[in-house]
């Protein structure tokens, strides 16, 4: 029997950058919504996080640095050189 695996909850910004979160990995501790300095990130009533301001984000990856679980991913775009 195989398992399925857990799908992330994808939020992209304007910019291009992508935050996905993958809520059965993450059992609410806070740590991301404390470090994140925009205010992108909140706990829910159910005590997962949650996504609730994506054009904030500045994608440093706090949040996914310091998340336990491995519950967030940033990705952003690659800057391209100017010719």
């Amino acid at each position: 029997m195989k398992k399925s695996h857990p799908s992330p909850a994808l939020h992209k910004s304007k910019s291009g950058i992508e935050l996905s979160i993958i809520k059965e990995f993450c059992k609410g501790c806070g740590i991301c919504v404390e470090f994140c300095p925009k205010d992108v990130l909140a706990l829910g009533s159910d005590l997962k996080v949650n996504c609730v301001n994506i054009e904030a984000c500045n994608g440093d990856k706090l949040c996914e640095l310091r998340c336990p679980d491995f519950a967030i991913f940033i990705n952003k775009p690659k800057k391209t050189k100017e010719k």
